[in-house]
């Protein structure tokens, strides 16, 4: 039996490594520059570069991928428990060559990819020596892809693309797209996309206007094709199987964003200690208070629950090497991820009053984040429709009228299962009672 709480030794030291270079040379980056994925900026290269040569001198570049493209191959547990401090700052992910969303695209071209599409998109991707961008939604039906307008339409060795996306991730810096798009409109709802490849430099490609939320960059962007050309090469996958690529990717990329976000709700809970020991009001501290200490009990009883349904779904995952063995889990930790992150988080805003409130303090931002973790890669409340249905497919219906459980039928069998005992006992009580 193997049931274990507890870290390799070996692993332990790479993570107390981590956490101090994180804190030290990594998390003050992030206050000085602009974006950790503006490739094109000689302050964030100056920074950033450094630093990356170090990670992969210590063998901890790109870890989510394999020995074949260059990383280490950790599973999702180590994983995890990396994201758990790579995620105190936009600037680690970067930094350790595991960012999204171009953890996610090299994951789709190295399963779809040709050795072409490899050569010139992924190795630089992998590298960091240049960035991507995924493009998916649309602003006229959000992350649906039943309801895609945007289309690729053949012509001779090129296709050609019309339509609309919208909050595709980090264009602005990209020097590609990967794009979902519908190349079969008459086809099965699943079959009618298709995945390409599209270099940021193709005509037609125009960037309408970036978009952002709170205090962060305004990367996301909103992009208009207009008879974008591209190569029938750069087609990624099979036609028809853009839905089947996008999932590739989203799987992985839903847990990841729960592992991170365990390092944002850890912050809060850490600053909300910190001010309720620090901070006197009406004649005690905040600490002393019962509703302040109610709030600190939630936060960390919901932060380890999560934390646990974390590691335990990664550990699935790399036991069962499919994520649609996991699914009802992966659904599970989506689902949950924006409650818990908007709850401890808002609780540390609340705490420190007008402090927290203010541009001064990172909580608003990490209150809308949590809202964004709702809506990226699928809402919150689709992923508890998919959980519900994962979890009643082990269950089968009752076709009595009363259910099995009912406790009329539960005494009746438990009667009958010890009815020799009891009827042994009633004959020995009414020999007494006789005698």
């Amino acid at each position: 039996m193997a049931w274990d709480f507890e870290t390799e030794p070996a692993f332990q030291a790479e993570l107390d490594w981590m956490d101090a270079f994180v804190r030290d040379e990594v998390e003050p980056i992030g206050h000085v520059i602009h974006s950790a994925y503006d490739t094109r900026d000689p302050l964030r290269n100056r920074l950033v570069k450094p630093l990356q040569a170090q990670v992969k001198a210590r063998g901890l570049w790109a870890c989510h991928l394999g020995p074949n493209l260059g990383g280490p191959g950790y599973g999702q547990v180590k994983l995890a428990l990396m994201n758990e401090i790579l995620g105190r700052t936009s600037v680690a992910p970067i930094v350790f060559g595991c960012q999204a969303p171009d953890s996610g695209n090299a994951e789709i071209l190295a399963h779809y990819g040709t050795p072409e599409q490899k050569a010139r998109f992924l190795k630089p991707l992998l590298e960091n020596e240049i960035v991507s961008c995924f493009s998916m939604t649309e602003p006229q039906g959000g992350s649906d892809p039943k309801v895609f307008k945007t289309t690729a339409v053949q012509d001779g060795d090129h296709w050609v693309i019309n339509g609309e996306k919208w909050f595709s991730s980090h264009a602005k810096y990209a020097s590609f797209l990967i794009a979902l798009v519908v190349t079969d409109p008459d086809a099965a709802p699943y079959r009618r996309m298709s995945m390409f490849i599209i270099p940021a430099d193709t005509p037609g490609l125009e960037i309408v206007r970036s978009v952002g939320y709170g205090e962060h960059d305004a990367s996301h962007a909103y992009i208009r094709y207009k008879d974008v050309r591209v190569p029938a090469d750069h087609l990624l996958g099979e036609r028809g199987g853009g839905f089947a690529v996008a999932q590739t990717r989203l799987g992985g990329g839903r847990i990841h964003h729960a592992m991170r976000s365990i390092a944002v709700a850890r912050m809060a809970l850490d600053r909300m200690c910190e001010r309720a020991l620090s901070r006197f009001t009406q004649g005690e501290r905040l600490a002393d208070k019962q509703m302040v200490q109610e709030k600190i009990a939630d936060s960390w009883a919901e932060l380890e629950q999560f934390r646990l349904l974390v590691l335990q779904t990664a550990w699935k995952i790399d036991r069962y090497n499919d994520y649609l063995k996991v699914r009802k889990d992966i659904a599970s930790v989506k689902a949950q991820l924006p409650k818990v992150m908007r709850d401890i988080t808002s609780r540390a805003l609340y705490m420190h009053g007008s402090l927290g409130l203010s541009t001064e303090m990172p909580f608003a931002q990490w209150v809308l984040d949590s809202f964004h973790m709702g809506l990226a890669d699928g809402v919150a409340e689709v992923h508890k429709i998919t959980a519900a249905k994962q979890i009643l497919r082990d269950y089968r219906p009752t076709e009595d009228l009363f259910p099995d459980y009912h406790l009329p039928k539960v005494q009746e069998r438990a009667r009958a299962k010890f009815a020799d005992v009891i009827a042994q006992l009633e004959a020995a009580e009414m020999a007494e009672a006789a005698a």
